[in-house]
């Protein structure tokens, strides 16, 4: 994830400094039913674009390019951090802390009449059915993307792609990350583009399930979380001793969803190894609190809130699209998992 420029701000940034679009109105101004449904519907898409936001396509979400943990699709939303969503409204409201009259009146603005296109109305279709690309003859793309200029250690792919958890898509040449459930069944799938220059593509496959992204089963009680599948082999290669007893997560994303299913009776650390930058360290903070909310996590009460256990000084090619940012890793100490229920 490529670190935002000097001129862009986060959500919560930005609704410190955002203009409000109307002059004050009264607070007891009765809205119509129809006007409430026009600003329920607005497309967010396009609401958030003119308000210098960029999206990251996934599977028929976009998701924010500034807070990785919200989707939109439509006029409606959702924070897979928090775990809440809803329709425009709803989303002006908690990420540009407006009141709902405020809202409103951004939303419709001065006339009250739409100021933004309406979201087209969704099609309630059936989810399809989880379907992993279809794999290519060979991994020479793959491979050549990994090892030459990604500059990942050749023994850790060849893990992974034996155990057919990292192979090359026929259709596309991407590499494909497999996530798998308890009995080895693929459940997630992750592309990511083998291109070295232009714009890189990412994708987790339509249907897969967040719980079972791309990741290792270690021994140790040891948890290393990570943003994106290349992040996370990234570390392998760089701290390849033992390696194999540990346990890692790439969330492809920040959804904490994946990393509350690895956790294990014998869990002892977290390691929070999101990227180094402002959208990373609120991904970090936010899944914190939230593993803190189920009295997953303790946080020693000598530590700050945050302890920074150590800054990986990865190359740039090597870890992550963050150029010149480092890699930070939070650490948290588990409770007795075997006393709390975590799902």
């Amino acid at each position: 994830m490529r670190p935002p420029s000097c001129n862009q701000y986060t959500l919560k940034q930005k609704s410190l400094q955002q203009q409000k679009v109307v002059t004050k109105i009264s607070k007891f101004i009765e809205f119509t039913p129809e006007q409430k449904e026009r600003a329920a519907t607005v497309d967010l898409e396009e609401f958030l674009l003119r308000q210098g936001e960029m999206f990251i396509k996934s599977g028929r979400e976009k998701r924010l390019a500034s807070d990785h943990s919200i989707t939109v699709r439509g006029c409606e939303w959702f924070d897979h951090a928090s775990n809440e969503g809803g329709r425009a409204v709803s989303f002006v409201q908690k990420y540009y802390g407006k009141s709902y009259v405020e809202a409103m009146s951004m939303l419709l603005g001065e006339s009250m009449e739409p100021v933004y296109p309406q979201a087209e109305k969704q099609e309630q279709a059936d989810q399809k059915p989880f379907a992993p690309p279809v794999p290519n003859a060979n991994m020479h793309r793959v491979f050549a993307y990994l090892l030459k200029t990604r500059g990942l250690d050749a023994d850790v792919v060849s893990y992974f792609a034996r155990r057919k958890l990292l192979y090359e898509d026929a259709a596309h040449h991407n590499a494909v990350f497999i996530g798998t459930d308890e009995g080895g069944c693929p459940r997630h799938a992750h592309l990511r583009s083998t291109n070295s220059f232009g714009k890189a593509f990412r994708l987790n496959v339509e249907s897969s399930d967040p719980r079972y992204s791309f990741h290792y089963n270690g021994t140790d009680g040891s948890l290393y979380v990570f943003e994106a599948p290349i992040d996370m082999l990234s570390y392998i290669s760089m701290n390849l001793h033992q390696w194999q007893e540990h346990s890692y997560v790439a969330c492809c994303g920040t959804s904490p969803i994946p990393v509350m299913q690895m956790l294990k009776p014998d869990t002892k650390m977290v390691y929070l190894c999101l990227d180094n930058d402002d959208a990373g360290h609120k991904a970090s903070e936010r899944m914190a609190e939230l593993l803190h909310e189920r009295n997953v996590l303790h946080r020693e009460p000598s530590l700050p809130h945050f302890w920074i256990l150590s800054a990986c000084q990865m190359p740039v090619k090597n870890f992550g699209e963050s150029a010149g940012f480092l890699k930070t890793i939070f650490a948290y100490r588990t409770r007795n998992l075997q006393k709390i229920n975590t799902s």
